[in-house]
This record gives structure tokens, sequence and C-alpha cells, in this order.
């Protein structure tokens, strides 16, 4: 046993109130209860136990209250005068001496108590002794010994008229090995009187035959007659006093026999009631109709003023109104728009806890202490008068179906532990009942679904005979084939297949022939009357006559078509996904080195730049200040390249004419040195461009880089004199492509590119937009990225890739980009430096990376404003406790320590408008936008460049 054993019958802690509401009726004993975490229907319950940590809380807040540290030993000597032990009280006064009570102690302890093994021993007529000793595990406390010692001594009083008198000379709670009582009590008038009754009959019976010899006649026989007449005196008198101990304890147990038999009654009356809703359970089929008679003989039968019930809806979110019973039109509307939401996981209110925890739960008064209730729930039952009530969930194999609920509108009476019990009793004849009657609906369901599926087999259902010619088919059979019923009875069914496939079916159906075992065909190719190909999975049995001969052949056919299809189209998915899988990883790779790389190269970028502005026209430094500073960009160009494999390079998307892009490829210096290396190919473009070729939405950057990437493997593919068709078109797709892609059904722009070269394998196929996969020389022509960037920008731009080629023959990539009805904005011209320079404005430059500190301050100094720079957020955070900034230039990845992103917030939480822009590495991320939402304004991406940072910061400090 531990402290939260059930231990100690509600009988004494119901003692103890009956006591508090006699001698401190100013003490709440609604308190007392909730203190110890007791209800008040456990404590009416006669089965329940609560365990030695609700005993002591019970106990420490009764002191604390009373003010009486000997109230266990008061409320022990009332413990037989309380109602609740009515019952005990009865089996006590069975007992006809209270020795003998006691000496049966050790029996009658254990209704009251677990705790504790209790032995009795008989000293005399008067007087006995008896031990009680923990069990192990229990741990008593010395109240409880307390409280036994007066609970003993009350039981005199029923007999005696006085309490016992105890003494305690040994106490486990002090050292002692048990708790020792000597227990003693008054005898009653009618033993006294009864031992003077057998004295002076033993003296009459033993004296009076002696004196004969000593006495004369005429004397003894006075004597004899006086002695005989005090005897019966005493005699009359003892049966006098015992008939009326007697007379006292019958009444006593008439009244205790009153109350039992009232209860019986009434658990009778439930068994009946309970037999009559297990009938009606099991008679009707309909669940609405079921529940309005459940609530009917319930409105009859039971003593409560209202019952409700509410079954969950279809999708089992909601607990909705069914029926009910003692509400008026009003409530009953009030009701029926009142929904309980079951997947609502803060949902506290007591139906939904009741439902999901799959237990009864019971409100003996609303307003006082109602507070396991929700505010909805309190305020629901405050608009339906509710006062008490109980709530029991309707139970079918551990799920609950909805909940029955019962309360009092009028009455004030306690709620008890046996009507939750009842109630609970009627939700589990109520759920077998709800489980039945939907059984039932789904059986007819099924049925009804059965006769219209025989009606309208979906599967083709054919029988032919021993030569194969149809004698009967279904609809289905039909379809699949495509053609009428009298086309195709008597025809043989090998008019519907190829030669292999006639072939393998006859031997299928000889097999079924031989062993009369059905067979299953897998993959059973049909051809239709317009002479398409469908799939069909078969089933082939054996018909036979009334004298077991065969007849012919029945079977089932299903059209497996559109799932073999969809099984190609899955594979086609799995090895898109291992493709994207694979340029997730190359993503992650480029992600991880670019914000490193992007500081790399912002001193090669801007240096130079800084550098420019520094030197005259005629220096001859600029030539090679401007060749660094090329340099410097390409190599920030190959950095977005990775970063279009991370699927992070597309910042910004505006409207691209993809006719320009390619013209201005093929003026490019790349195309005329690629051509200059094969001069035997032959290029076709200018002439194959639409016209009007459609905009679409992309970055001109990655855009121009697939073009070049297309077109230079198309030439390169060809290892002699050959031709490149590059053509553009508009096309609308009006339902969904299956190609190497799943093309959806829209507008779209499409870029081909044909070569007549040496074709990609099957093997080569499903590799070809790996990164690092090429056929190339590494090296020579090619990184092994070029096909990876096609893909992730094609992917970036939200358009598909279709590739056809046959070895020998040459290769067709088409592009598909979604159109833009967006126009095309022409650039802007450069702005010149006035435009953007500052006013001596303070700027806080804050960057984990000493260079980029000092090229951002560099322009930031040159543009005429005031600048600090920091190393960290957290350095930050610091400079600006105690300065001000007009503006933060913020670094989004900053190691260690804290990021731009939190930076920003602390630095809010000391200026909470302060102005900032955003700088970093990579392309925009979520990070970037919430700071932005936090209020910083541009976001800049590195290396830096002056006229960008310098125009951001302006047009950041100008709002």
């Amino acid at each position: 046993m531990d402290e939260k054993s059930p231990i100690y019958n509600s009988r004494i802690i119901r003692a103890f109130i009956e006591f508090i509401g006699k001698k401190y009726p100013h003490i709440d004993r609604d308190y007392l209860l909730e203190y110890a975490k007791m209800t008040k229907y456990e404590v009416n319950d006669t089965g329940h136990w609560f365990n030695q940590k609700q005993g002591d809380r019970f106990y420490e807040i009764l002191v604390r209250k009373t003010g009486n540290p000997n109230i266990a030993r008061d409320a022990g000597r009332y413990t037989f005068s309380s109602k609740g032990l009515n019952v005990l009280k009865q089996y006590v006064l069975s007992f006809m001496s209270l020795a003998s009570l006691y000496m049966f102690m050790g029996k009658l302890y254990s209704i009251m108590s677990r705790g504790a093994l209790v032995k009795a021993k008989k000293l005399r007529s008067n007087k006995v002794k008896i031990e009680s000793t923990p069990k192990p595990g229990v741990n008593e406390k010395l109240y409880q010994c307390e409280n036994r010692m007066g609970t003993f001594e009350s039981l005199a009083l029923l007999f005696t008229g006085k309490f016992a008198t105890i003494e305690h000379p040994v106490c486990f709670h002090k050292g002692g090995d048990c708790c020792r009582y000597i227990i003693s009590w008054e005898k009653t008038s009618y033993g006294i009187w009864k031992i003077v009754r057998n004295y002076s009959l033993l003296f009459f019976i033993l004296a009076i035959p002696a004196l004969f010899f000593f006495l004369p006649v005429l004397t003894w026989a006075v004597v004899s007659l006086v002695c005989a007449l005090i005897t019966m005196i005493f005699s009359f008198y003892t049966a006098y006093l015992e008939k009326k101990e007697l007379i006292k304890t019958i009444e006593s147990q008439g009244d205790t026999a009153k109350g039992m038999m009232d209860e019986m009654s009434i658990r009778y009356d439930n068994a009946l009631f309970n037999q009559r809703i297990s009938r009606v359970a099991a008679k009707i089929q309909d669940v609405d109709e079921l529940v309005d008679t459940v609530t009917n003989i319930m409105e009859k039968h039971l003593d409560f003023d209202r019952g409700i019930v509410m079954l969950t809806n279809r999708n089992k979110t909601r607990l909705i109104y069914s029926a009910g019973y003692g509400y008026n039109e009003q409530d009953k509307q009030v009701l029926r728009q009142t929904e309980f939401h079951l997947d609502n996981p803060n949902a506290t209110g007591i139906f939904v806890k009741s439902h999901k925890e799959l237990k009864p739960y019971l409100v003996d008064n609303i307003n006082g202490n109602g507070k396991r209730l929700s505010i909805r729930s309190r305020k629901l039952a405050n608009q339906m008068g509710v006062k008490s009530l109980i709530c029991a969930p309707i139970i079918y194999e551990k799920e609950s179906l909805g909940i029955l609920a019962v309360d009092n509108i009028k009455s004030k009476r306690l709620l008890t532990q046996s009507e939750i019990n009842l109630l609970s009793g009627v939700a589990s004849q109520l759920a077998l009942g709800i489980a039945n009657a939907m059984s039932f609906q789904k059986l007819q369901e099924s049925e009804e679904k059965y006769r219209t599926v025989l009606e309208n087999i979906e599967e083709g259902y054919f029988e032919v005979d021993l030569a194969g010619n149809f004698t009967f088919v279904n609809e289905a059979t039909c379809k699949v084939l495509g053609y009428e019923k009298d086309e195709l009875i008597g025809i043989n069914n090998r008019k519907y297949m190829n030669e292999k496939n006639a072939k393998n079916i006859y031997h299928t159906y000889n097999k079924v022939y031989r062993n009369g075992k059905p067979a299953k065909v897998v993959d059973w190719e049909l051809i239709r009357k317009d002479g398409s190909v469908c799939i069909v999975e078969l089933s082939i049995s054996l018909i036979k006559d009334a004298k077991k001969q065969p007849t012919g052949f029945r079977g089932v056919a299903r059209d497996v078509t559109n799932r073999k299809r969809a099984e190609k189209e899955r594979k086609r998915l799995e090895t898109q996904l291992l493709q994207a899988q694979k340029m997730e990883a190359i993503g992650a790779l480029a992600g991880g080195v670019a914000h490193d790389l992007n500081n790399i190269l912002s001193g090669i970028v801007s240096y130079p730049e800084l550098l420019l502005l520094e030197i005259p026209e005629d220096s001859p430094l600029r030539k090679p200040l401007l060749t660094i500073q090329n340099s410097g960009e390409k190599a920030a160009t190959i950095v977005q390249d990775l970063l279009t494999l991370a699927r992070r390079g597309v910042a910004t998307l505006k409207p691209v004419n993809l006719n320009d892009v390619i013209i201005e490829y093929l003026k490019s210096p790349e195309y005329i040195k690629m051509k200059a290396y094969f001069p035997e190919v032959k290029v076709e473009v200018l002439n194959r461009l639409e016209p009007d070729l459609l905009n679409i939405s992309g970055s001109h950057v990655h855009l121009s880089k697939t073009v070049m990437n297309i077109i230079s493997n198309a030439i390169e593919a060809i290892q002699e004199p050959g031709k490149i068709t590059v053509s553009t078109e508009n096309r609308y797709i009006d339902k969904p492509v299956t190609g190497y892609d799943y093309i959806e059904e829209g507008d779209y722009v499409v870029f081909t590119v044909s070569d007549t070269g040496i074709g990609i394998s099957p093997e080569d196929m499903e590799r070809i937009f790996e990164p690092f996969y090429t056929k190339k020389v590494m090296g020579r022509s090619g990184t092994g990225l070029g096909m990876a960037v096609v893909w992730g920008t094609v992917k970036d731009h939200k358009g598909y890739i279709d590739v056809q080629s046959s070895i020998g023959k040459g290769t067709t990539f088409k592009l598909y980009f979604p159109v833009t009805r967006m126009i095309l904005v022409e650039e802007k011209s450069p702005l010149s430096i006035e435009a953007y320079m500052g006013d001596g404005e303070t700027v806080l430059i804050v960057d984990d990376v000493d260079e980029q500190r000092e090229i951002a301050s560099g322009m930031m100094k040159k543009l005429g404003y005031n600048v600090t720079s920091v190393s960290s957020g957290e350095k930050a955070v610091e400079y600006l406790q105690h300065h001000k900034a007009d503006l933060l230039v913020l670094d989004m990845i900053m190691e260690p320590g804290i990021d731009g992103l939190e930076t920003y917030k602390q630095i809010l939480k000391l200026h909470p408008e302060q102005k900032a822009i955003i700088a970093s590495g990579f392309s925009e991320t979520d990070k970037v936008k919430e700071t932005q939402r936090l209020g910083a304004g541009a976001y800049i991406k590195k290396p830096y460049a002056i006229e960008k940072i310098g125009t951001a910061v302006r047009a950041e400090l100008d709002k």
C-alpha cells in the first residue's frame, strides 16, 4: 500500500462531517471537502474509499478551522450516532452483549478501514484488550489512533448509555510495536439484576433444602415462601429490564431495517428500470427512435427534472443534441443550436471531458462548486437554469458515442454515487442499443449496396463455352471492350487479344479445365473496338452442370489500365523525387559555402570600386582595377550559379521575353567562341522564334545561363556535321501532359532545342540532371553543373522539362515556362552619386567579418555619413544602450552569437522606431522577411556595390 491506495471508508469522513455540522455549524463543510480533494457524492457513497493523503489533508484543515486538537477523538465518540452508519449500527446491535461486540472488532473494523490489523482478547465480562497494528506500507498518523479510541468509546454508548473507559498503555505512534487499548465499561442494570437473580435462585435451590433440618416446619415453610417470593420478584424485574433492552434494540434495528428496505426498494425499481431500457435497446433498430424512447422512459421513472442525450456527429468532431425531456421549446432550440467541439484540444467543458476521458462527472452545485465547468458551459448552464447535474459517457467497446446527462432545476437534494451508477448503467444499455441500431443500419446499407453492385457491377463479368465463345456478358464487360452486348455474344474471345495473349489464355483455360481449380491471370491485354489496348486482371473458374460435367468458364475482369498508368507515373515521380533530393544535397552544399564565398569576393568587387573613386580618369591603374573588378563580378556570378542549385537563386522575378534572352546569347562572346570550336554544326534559330512570344516571369540572368547550357550541350553532342534547331512558341496545354515531367494545364512559353547528335541512352537519361554527372572531359568542356543549373532554374520558375532522345538520332529538350501578362520594364539608367549622398547621418554597421565592415564603412564615409561598426549582434545591442544611430546596416548571418533577426528584435526593445536595412550573402530568406515585418527596410545582397547600398540607405532614411 501507499499514500494513494484506497484505505479509509467514506463512513469515517461522513461521521466527521455530521459532527462538524452539529458542533461547528459556522464552518463551511464544502470547503473542507474541497481542500481534502473529496466530493459530497464520494462521502455519501458507502462503497467509496479514501487514501491516506486525502485523510491527512482533511484532518489538517479540520484542526485549523475548529482550533480543536482533539477533534479526531471527539468525532470518533460521535461515530455511532452518525446517520451514515445506520447499516453498520444494525450490524453492531445484532450482538447481544458488548463484550462479544468488542471481541468481534477485528471483523467490524475492516468495514471502516483497511489500514490496520485489529485483534481482541476478553479480560473480564466488562473488560477487553484490543491491539491495532498498521499494515505494511500504511503511513498511519496519531490522529487516526485517537479517532479509533473515540470510536471504541462510542460503542459502549449503544449498550450502556455511557462511553467506555479506555486505557492506552502502548502506542505505535510513540515507539510501541502496536496500539494497545484496555477497554472497560459499566455493567447495565439488566446485567446487575441478572446476577442478583441468578444468585438468589442458587441460594433458594441450595439453602432451603438444608434449612429443613434446622428449622421448625412452620418456620421453614414461611422462610421458603419468602425466599421464593423474593426470587420471583428478582426474576420478574430482570425479565422486565431484559424486555426493555430488547424493545430498544428492536426499535433501533427496525429504523435501520426500514432504511435498508427503502434502499432495497429503490434498487429493485432501478433494476426493473434498467431491464426495461435493456429490452428497448435490444428491440428498436433506429437510433433516433431509440434515443427518444429511452428519454421518455427516463422521464417517467427517474427522479431528475430533466435529461438530455448528445451524440457525436459522423466525423466525431462535435457533440450535438439528439433528444431530451423536461425542457421547454425555447430551451430545446438553444440546445439544438449548441455544439460541443471534440476536436479542440483545449476544450475543458464537462461534456467534452466526460466524452474524452470515458468517465462520469457530477456537479451538485453549479454556482457553488462547478469550477470544473468551462466558462462556456457555466454560461449555458446558468442560461438553462441548471443547479446540479450528472454527466455519463455512452461507451461502447472503449469508445464514447456521446453523453447522457440529467440535472435538477427544482430539487435541492444532493446527487449521489448510486445515481451516477444508475445513469452509467442506462448509458451502457443505451450504448449497446445505439451500436446495435447503427450496425443494423449499416447492414441494411450494406445489403442495399450489395444488391446495387450485383445489378450494376463495375467489374466485367462474362461466361464462355468450352470453345471460348461468349455466352453472357454484363454491361461492365461491354464498357471494357467498347462493344454492345449483341456484338459480343457468340464471338470467340480470341478476337480481342493478340496471338501471344491468346496462347497464354488458352493454357490458363486448359489448366482450369483439367484440375477444376480457379485461376487468376494478371495483366491480360485486350484490344478494344477502337483499337486501343486495355489491361485487365482476370479470375477464371469452371462452370459445371447438374451432373458435375464442365460446360464452360466464367470470369471476372477488372480493368487496371489506369492503375498501371498510375504505377508508371509513380515510378516517374519517384525518379523526380530522387532528382529533387540530389539537387537538395548540392543545394545544401551551395548554401553552406555561399556566405563565405561572398565575403571573400566582397574585397575583390568592392575595394576596386572604392579605389576607382579616388584615382583620376587617365590613371594607368584604372584598367587593372577594372579587370580585377570584372573578375570578381564573374566569380560572384559563379556563386549565384551555386545558389541556383540551392533553389535560392531567384530572389526577384521580372517580366522577361525569352526571345530577347536567346538573341542576346547568340551575340555573346561565349556563343561565338563555341561556334568557332564546332564550325561543322549548323544552328537554325531566328526564323523559328515566335514573333509575338508572350513574356514570362523570371530572372534574366538565370534564364541566360539556361539558354547557354542547353544550346552548348546540343552543339557538343554532335560529333560530325549536324544541325541544331532552336525555337520558341506560345502553347496552351488544355490537359496535363505526361513526359519526363508531368506538365499541368495552362499557358506556357515553350523553349525547344533539337539536335542531330549521338542521343542519350536510357541509363544516362535518368541521371542527366544530376550535379557533376557529365560525359564531357572535366575541365575542358564543363564542370558537370550545366544541366543541374538548367533543372534548378526551370523548377525555380515553376516550369517543366520534357526530354526525348534516341541513340544515334538526336535529342530534343523542351522547357515549359508559365506565361505572365506583365509587360517588360525598361532598365533604368544609373543614378548619379549625388542622388544618394548622405548628410552626416549616423550609420551603425553590424557584421562579423572584418573586411565586410571595412568595405561598408568606407562606402558610407565616402557618401558623407558618420559611421560606426561593430563585429556582433551583442555588441550592437550594447552600443545602442548608450548611443543612437539613424540607421543600421545589419548582416543576417553572424557566428558565433545572435543572428541579425534576434539582434534587431533586441534593439527594437531599446529603440522601437529604429531604422535598418539588411545585408546578406544569401538570397532572401524567411528570416529576412520576418526582420522586414518587424520594421526593417530594403534587403541588399553582398558583395556590396556603392550604388546599391547608397540608394538603399538613402531611401530608408528618407521615409
